[in-house]
């Protein structure tokens, strides 16, 4: 999906394009939840509105159903609408002020021509009810609901057509925490009722974990690593997952405390000029660590599936497995992995004993049967001063 940039007042002249989407191949099955994470501005809501035909795609296909839509337009892309909604980001901006929750609800009906007006009142009441709202409030006004309601007249809207697919937009970026875990459970209860299909865009890795059976890591355009769930929180094979998955809080002190944050260097690269090859590698810790090889500048690396249902877009993402980077992001090494980080690269684990470097690998004249049986080093301690100690009140 490329927006054209244009120039010019009085004529306008086409002098590039932003391809907020290149190069994304994905599908997704019937009653499955996938993921969709990734940075903001990498494309993850261009993707979702592409799908669902609000936008026009600049080329690709998009197959519903074993039906093409590509180019769909008419009664055609109507009724296959009816099978495919959304629920967007901002709850308030979503919902038009000017009308009721039960007028919002059953503005679908009313446009697909389905029932007659008691039979949309009493469907929009029953759909109040499903998502945990009184029916009598039907009457209200998007701003005398909280935000956590407003989603929910959102999900209700979704749900009016019965449809199949639903495309929820990070639909919990602007709740409070409390607010995220209901519009979440209130998702899985309504998946399971209704046997819907999920395409879960959002930032949070930790929610999306919670609530995706696969997730698809995507960056400038494209998707980095497609992975089951379990698979990707517990290995990771991409260097940009990798440095996603460093950010997201492990709930165990003992483990968060050794744990270090990859910090990515240099600003993400504007859509509108991509960088050639692989687009993640002015960015990435692991090309450096390789010598800068020049097949990441010239080859564009494809999806190849490394594990079963696990794909990474990576020339070399055999060399993340078992590096520290890795081992410290996952927590494996409270289980362990016999890993050393930077800080103790280079230092014999026992007497006599081979070293281990930092892709787990031998170092230079280390002995391999020696190395075999060096016990487990924990990281390193995080650099600065220690925490202070909390008071309990």
């Amino acid at each position: 999906m490329y927006f054209a940039i244009t120039r010019g007042i009085l004529i306008s002249r086409h002098v590039g394009d932003v391809q907020a989407v290149d190069g994304f191949s994905l599908s997704i099955e019937k009653g499955e939840t996938v993921g969709l994470v990734g940075e903001s501005g990498c494309g993850k809501s261009t993707v979702g509105r592409t799908i669902l035909r609000l936008y026009r795609p600049t080329a690709g296909r998009i197959v519903f159903d074993g039906q093409d839509i590509t180019r769909a337009e008419g009664s055609t892309l109507r009724g296959v609408r009816r099978r495919m909604q959304m629920i967007f980001q901002d709850p308030y901006a979503s919902l038009n002020p000017r009308m009721t929750a039960a007028g919002i609800i059953a503005e679908p009906l009313e446009i697909h021509g389905i029932g007659n007006g008691s039979e949309r009142r009493e469907r929009v009441r029953d759909l109040l009810a499903t998502v945990g709202l009184d029916p009598d409030y039907g009457d209200r006004y998007p701003h005398e609901f909280s935000g956590g309601q407003r989603q929910r007249i959102g999900v209700a809207r979704a749900l009016a057509l019965h449809p199949d697919l639903i495309v929820a937009d990070e639909p919990i970026s602007a709740l409070d925490v409390s607010i995220q875990a209901q519009i979440i459970n209130l998702l899985e209860r309504l998946q399971g009722e209704f046997g819907l299909t999920y395409l879960f865009i959002a930032h949070d890795l930790s929610v999306v974990r919670h609530i995706s059976d696969r997730i698809a890591v995507m960056y400038l355009g494209g998707i980095a690593e497609l992975a089951g769930s379990r698979e990707l929180y517990e290995r990771p094979l991409h260097p940009y997952s990798v440095a996603l998955l460093s950010a997201v809080p492990i709930p165990d002190p003992a483990v968060e405390g050794r744990r270090r944050r990859i910090i990515l260097t240099g600003d993400v690269p504007s859509p509108s000029n991509p960088p050639a090859g692989c687009r993640f590698h002015t960015r990435c810790w692991l090309r450096e660590r390789l010598g800068n090889p020049e097949r990441c500048v010239a080859e564009r690396p494809v999806l190849r599936e490394m594990a079963s249902r696990h794909e990474v877009a990576c020339h070399f993402a055999e060399e993340v497995d078992g590096t520290a980077e890795q081992v410290q992001v996952t927590g494996r090494a409270s289980r362990g992995a016999a890993v050393l980080t930077a800080g103790a690269v280079g230092r014999e684990a026992s007497a006599g004993a081979g070293a281990v470097d930092r892709a787990g690998g031998m170092l230079p004249g280390a002995d391999v049967d020696a190395a075999a049986s060096v016990p487990p080093v924990a990281p390193s301690a995080p650099e600065g001063p220690p925490p202070r100690p909390r008071q309990r009140s």
